[in-house]
């Protein structure tokens, strides 16, 4: 007997966005179908296409339909170039995580059997405070957290609050303490030099530790993890970080596994969850077929789960799961590589093999 369906909306977002996002919905629809459960998928307009239509690149009535909507998939975004200064042209994936307080982004990094990595084995997931930091969309109520006193010299503020590291610092916790590894938390920071703001953010994650006795904790120095997890993959669990040590973080552990393109995320709050894939827009490599779109359909599956454990139905878990199963088969198999892992394959070929696998 089917399962009551669901509803996802779909953001495909900029360049390759619409491409990759398009190889998701339909692995994501035959894993739920295969469990009984019908999506409907509610596409919304957003990114450059939207402007000409709706006058803007996150259109108001985007926005109002997404608050009625828990889960979500966007498609990679090139807000890069969107004019300064014109309100037309909302950055969606910031504007996003801030106004819906999607304040942790979840970015695992794993090897996969088949695709050649600098370190195979690791498997660690880093957990990025998202509606804060260095991020100029991010730190102010009204403004821009980058300010410009004459025409040789920017101040750049940083926001980091006692809320928003704890609410971290908590799901960093909760997650290490399901995974079925090592069951440990680790602070990264730069407390030694930012000692008032990251001295602000260790602080609290101590005092969250306390609460989790069956999790270890532990902390590093960015610069000093940055190396650590070159030289020792296998040491790591869950990492809770600040916003943007959290990027280039999960971007250098992308890298040991086989690139961006193997890089999934997924953002989440208390009401809402956003699938998101790590990498850019690719606008060098958009309308060519040849996009990996193993990101944002892992991505996709991070988002499943979230909605079986929060939402229901649980199966939905267990489609997720079976996703990563698919990917991981056809990942192995190596003859639908796309050619940033080595291939010759395109974005539809992967996808098929994908679906075949489940």
């Amino acid at each position: 007997m089917n399962s009551p369906g669901i509803t996802i909306a779909v953001l495909a977002g900029d360049d390759i966005g619409p491409e990759v996002v398009d190889a998701t919905v339909a692995v994501l629809d035959q894993a739920a179908s295969a469990r009984g459960i019908p999506i409907t998928w509610e596409r919304l307009p957003v990114g450059l296409a939207a402007v000409e239509d709706h006058g803007s690149t996150l259109p108001d009535r985007t926005i109002e339909r997404l608050r009625e909507i828990p889960g979500w998939i966007l498609g990679p975004v090139s807000h890069y170039d969107y004019p300064l200064g014109d309100q037309r042209y909302r950055n969606p994936s910031g504007y996003l995580r801030k106004n819906f307080e999607l304040y942790a982004n979840l970015r695992p990094s794993r090897g996969w059997a088949g695709v050649p990595a600098v370190h195979p084995d690791l498997d660690v997931v880093i957990v990025r405070e998202n509606t804060e930091g260095f991020y100029a969309d991010r730190n102010m109520l009204d403004g821009n957290g980058e300010l410009r006193p004459d025409e040789d010299t920017v101040i750049s503020v940083r926001l980091v609050t006692r809320r928003a590291s704890v609410r971290v610092a908590r799901q960093a916790f909760e997650l290490a303490r399901s995974r079925d590894k090592k069951k440990t938390v680790t602070a990264v920071h730069k407390a030694n030099v930012l000692r008032r703001g990251d001295g602000l953010f260790l602080a609290c994650c101590r005092e969250v530790a306390a609460d989790y006795p069956d999790v270890n904790f532990d902390d590093y120095l960015v610069d000093a993890f940055a190396m650590r997890l070159i030289l020792r993959p296998d040491a790591h669990d869950v990492v809770v970080t600040t916003n943007m040590f959290g990027d280039i973080l999960s971007d250098e552990a992308a890298g040991l596994v086989g690139g961006l393109g193997l890089a999934p995320g997924l953002n989440t709050g208390d009401d809402h969850a956003m699938a998101q894939a790590v990498h850019g827009s690719a606008p060098d490599i958009s309308g060519r077929g040849i996009a990996n779109p193993t990101a944002e359909i892992l991505s996709g599956a991070m988002l499943l789960d979230w909605l079986g454990r929060t939402r229901g139905p649980e199966v939905l878990s267990a489609a997720a799961r079976d996703i990563e199963r698919a990917v991981g088969v056809a990942l192995a198999e190596g003859s639908k590589l796309t050619p940033d892992l080595g291939g010759k394959a395109g974005t539809t070929q992967l996808t098929e093999a994908i679906i075949s696998a489940l």
